[in-house]
């Protein structure tokens, strides 16, 4: 019964991945928005949704480990898993991507949170400066997305986004997101639960269970998202949803749960683990400072990586 539960949870994931894939999008046509704007709010917020419920749930049932373990190892997974699978499907043109300045910010708020981490327990203190941060990208994005629609008679407004349906109407487009938002967590909880409870009959530490299971199982819903994303050729999307999402995890997730209470981080954490979240993050220069794109190459170099990464968090 847990596996046909996992099972049923990747399906939900994979539908509703697809369902606010194509509601962002068209959101993006009919306000005159690019699409990377819209990844970066609607579609990083809902697909990480599981994470901050399970980091609040998580410092509530004085687990605050795994609040920590999940964003580090969630992180990891977007950028090695997350884009590495897709990348192996349908190479990604992320090149033609415009993603320098909110790729800037992800940098600046992993630098931001590596130093709250170092800095001690992270509490209510730190989560000010953490969502004063995360408010502040917000803010920066909403500009943009006003000076493109400054412009909007200059700009095709259905530029990039393929398989896009101008003529969409707004209650469809405000179900396919909703839809999305609903199914992402939904899916992604009953997964994540399966799962654990499979690990436990194994006997697989809850430490360990944070930084793989529950990591993977929360980015799944990024993982859903992108890999839809690429198949409607959409590299923008599914760029734009991981560089959000990271953003997300560090700034908001953990400024929120830090508001519930203290959260202590671990020094296996400190010394390896959120250094290999920065090294992966580090390794999205080339796509976005240098027009590469993400060829299945790229995907092979990711997945083994992230493999490589989780056999030495198992042993």
């Amino acid at each position: 019964m847990l596996w046909l539960l996992a099972a049923l949870g990747l399906v939900i994931l994979l539908l509703a991945g697809d369902a606010l894939v194509k509601g962002a999008v068209n959101l993006s046509l009919r306000l005159g928005v690019p699409a990377i704007i819209v990844s970066l709010t609607i579609v990083a917020f809902g697909t990480s949704a599981p994470e901050l419920l399970i980091a609040i749930s998580a410092v509530l049932d004085n687990a605050p480990g795994i609040a920590i373990g999940n964003v580090v190892g969630s992180n990891t997974a977007n950028i090695l898993l997350v884009l590495g699978v897709p990348a192996l499907l349908v190479p990604l043109t992320t090149g033609q991507c415009e993603t320098r300045k909110n790729y800037q910010y992800m940098i600046i708020g992993t630098l931001l949170f590596i130093l709250v981490a170092f800095l001690g327990p992270i509490t209510w203190v730190s989560s000010i400066f953490l969502l004063a941060a995360l408010a502040y990208v917000l803010l920066q994005s909403a500009k943009a997305a006003q000076r493109h629609r400054n412009k909007a008679s200059d700009v095709d407004p259905a530029e990039g986004l393929d398989e896009a349906d101008p003529d969409m109407s707004w209650p469809l487009i405000g179900f396919y997101i909703l839809l999305g938002m609903i199914g992402l967590p939904l899916g992604a909880d009953l997964l994540v639960n399966s799962a654990s409870e499979i690990a436990r009959m194994f006997e697989v530490s809850d430490t360990v269970i944070g930084l793989t299971l529950v990591a993977i199982g929360t980015s799944l819903p990024e993982l859903a998202t992108t890999v839809m994303a690429a198949l409607r050729r959409q590299a923008d999307v599914a760029l734009g949803n991981v560089i959000g999402s990271n953003m997300f995890n560090l700034l908001a997730i953990i400024g929120v749960a830090a508001l519930v209470g203290p959260i202590p981080v671990s020094q296996s954490i400190l010394q390896f683990d959120i250094w290999v979240m920065l090294g992966a993050s580090l390794m999205l220069v080339p796509f976005v400072y240098f027009g590469q794109n993400m060829g299945r190459r790229v995907g092979v170099l990711f997945c083994i990586t992230y493999a490589a990464y989780m056999v030495i968090v198992i042993s």
